[in-house]
């Protein structure tokens, strides 16, 4: 059975979708069968695997139930897609009075997991239905996070969150990690973030840092994930080792 991972963090800029497609990317590389779901209406991970964002039928589809998880799969070189189009922004009030809404992904996904030995939800940057979808379809959540003074305020509110969906709608999720992201060396200012959120989350904060990288900027412009836009950039080279290690951290 497929462990479902949703890659969540309330507040935007943070490296989310970064982290989804080359997480997806580099994880294939190593031979596992990764499926990543963008439930993000803005779409970047899909435009991020080389996907189009008119793509249908699309994420919108098959939590509205018009169609099933399996017809809407893409397959690239470099990880499996459930893609999303601008439909999805209007899912939200599609669902407002439908049964079980919350259950919506969880459902359409039981078919799918034993099929992947990973699924990755990129979440939206908000509180919503599409993210209480993700959570609730979820086992735990990855928490990429920015080193800056917010990260700190993002933390707390993410928190929050995974403890009212454990208590309401998935008994069973739980943060199984934070990737610092836009980590900058050459800034006292990050060291000090990194060490106030290893005390927050201690074992749980990953050893690998994503730097600071153009190549990592660039790469969704070019429809490709970094490992394969230029292999040997620092941002290739450090989502590979945060593979390595969340492979490691799985037993």
């Amino acid at each position: 059975m497929g462990k479902v991972i949703a890659i969540a963090n309330q507040k935007g800029g943070v490296g989310k979708t970064t982290t989804c497609v080359n997480l997806t990317a580099a994880l294939t590389a190593l031979g596992k069968k990764v499926l990543l779901i963008d439930a993000d209406p803005q779409g970047n991970s899909t435009s991020g695997m080389g996907v189009s964002k008119r793509s249908s039928p699309s994420a919108h589809d098959v939590i509205v139930g018009t169609a099933e998880a399996a017809e809407a799969l893409v397959e690239m070189p470099w990880g499996w897609l459930l893609p999303a189009n601008s439909d999805l922004s209007g899912a939200e009030m599609e669902l407002a009075a439908a049964p079980r809404r919350e259950y919506r992904l969880r459902d359409a996904l039981a078919p799918l997991r034993p099929e992947f030995d990973f699924v990755f939800i990129d979440c939206p940057p908000s509180l919503g239905v599409l993210t209480l979808n993700a959570l609730t379809a979820a086992d735990s959540v990855l928490v990429p996070l920015q080193c800056e003074y917010y990260a700190m305020e993002g933390v707390a509110d993410l928190s929050t969150t995974v403890k009212l969906v454990n208590r309401r709608l998935n008994r069973t999720l739980y943060i199984e990690g934070v990737l610092l992201t836009m980590y900058d060396k050459r800034l006292s200012f990050s060291a000090q973030v990194a060490e106030e959120l290893r005390g927050y989350f201690g074992g749980r904060v990953y050893e690998t840092v994503i730097p600071r990288n153009v190549r990592l900027a660039e790469a969704p412009s070019h429809g490709e994930p970094v490992t394969v836009y230029d292999g040997g950039s620092k941002g290739a080279k450090a989502y590979r080792a945060a593979a390595a290690e969340f492979l490691e951290r799985q037993g």
